[in-house]
């Protein structure tokens, strides 16, 4: 059954013209959206699923596969929500098919985190011996996976056995030129914060002379004011 003719209906009816030309204030370049808040595109995509949750995970990929090939910010969100919502069916192999995606079908910060942040970021929380394959990623031209390769480890569960590997990927980051990706290892490092204060802490002042200023304040957000004045001596 193809709900995604119907679905995209829904979706123009909750098209909202204002917000549409406003959100294009959030990205550096151009998006195509039908202009629906997120939290609708969230309860469209959950009606729309339950009418095919019965449906192989197969078939299920194809229609995700479908979603993401019309190139609207909306339909990428609601693709990511039905993916995820098979995560009890996840399986190493699914790797390939997110990766595929992310090369594919991610142009912008948004969709890179809304996979990332989904069935990408569970995956590799599921399968943590997966995160290996995204060494790779930060030799990439495509910006979107270099921050991929930072994003996707706020999701994979930072256990105490990831924790060098997230230092090693953002030192790899390190001088990157590009301000998205140093918002994303930025923001790893600011998350990875919460759990290993000290240990992010010294990362920074070890490689801050290197560290774009960017990186630096996204990092070094949530620690307590002494500590921040020193990073930022």
């Amino acid at each position: 059954m193809n709900i995604i003719p119907l679905m995209i209906q829904a979706l123009k009816d909750k098209a909202d013209r204002i917000y549409q030309k406003s959100v294009q204030c959030f990205f550096l370049e151009p998006i195509d959206c039908y202009g629906v808040r997120k939290d609708i595109v969230k309860d469209i995509a959950k009606k729309y699923f339950a009418m095919i949750k019965h449906e192989p995970k197969a078939v299920i990929f194809e229609q995700c596969k479908e979603l993401l090939s019309l190139g609207k910010q909306e339909t990428f969100v609601i693709a990511c929500v039905w993916a995820l919502a098979l995560k009890k069916q996840f399986e190493p192999s699914d790797f390939a098919i997110f990766n595929s995606s992310l090369d594919a079908y991610v142009t912008n910060w948004a969709s890179c985190d809304d996979l990332c942040g989904g069935p990408l970021g569970i995956l590799l929380k599921q399968y943590p011996e997966l995160i290996a394959k995204t060494n790779l990623w930060v030799q990439s031209k495509n910006r979107w996976k270099r921050r991929a390769s930072a994003v996707v480890l706020i999701y994979s569960g930072q256990t105490p056995d990831q924790l060098p590997i997230i230092l090693k990927r953002c030192e790899q980051l390190l001088q990157d030129e590009d301000v998205m990706v140093q918002k994303g290892y930025g923001w790893l490092l600011k998350k990875t914060s919460a759990r290993y204060q000290q240990e992010v802490f010294d990362f920074v002042m070890t490689h801050k002379k290197m560290m774009p200023r960017l990186a630096l304040r996204y990092a070094i957000e949530k620690m307590p004011t002494p500590l921040k004045k020193r990073a930022m001596d």
